[in-house]
């Protein structure tokens, strides 16, 4: 059964940077396109940033040319650099693999970033 690990988050004022980690176990990880998803108190779960098996990253609105999501096959691992961080960025933020044949999706167990003004 695969397994996602994420790591990173914490409590940081506006304006710095955190780099979130997502470390695959048992997963075809280059295959998978991974993602961020976030939620915020209140709010549904919503897509940050996805990056294809090739390498192509997309990302939400709300954070193109702030947050940057690459990954590394060799290490199975994810990340998510998050700069310029604002009060609306805190979160509680996902690491997700996406569904590949009649591999289901998975997610991670989240990591909360805090971004204080």
């Amino acid at each position: 059964q695969v397994q996602l690990v994420e790591s990173g988050g914490g409590l940081v004022q506006a304006g710095g940077s955190l780099r979130l980690s997502c470390a695959a176990s048992r997963s075809i990880f280059s295959l998978n396109t991974m993602g961020w998803y976030r939620q915020a108190p209140g709010k549904q779960r919503e897509l940050v940033a996805r990056i294809t098996s090739g390498g192509t990253g997309n990302y939400a609105d709300s954070v193109k040319g702030r947050f940057t999501i690459s990954r590394d096959n060799a290490k199975k691992t994810v990340y998510l650099q998050m700069n310029s961080l604002k009060p609306e960025d805190t979160a509680v933020y996902y690491c997700h693999q996406e569904r590949l044949g009649v591999r289901p999706e998975v997610w991670g167990q989240g990591t909360l970033v805090t971004v204080s003004s």
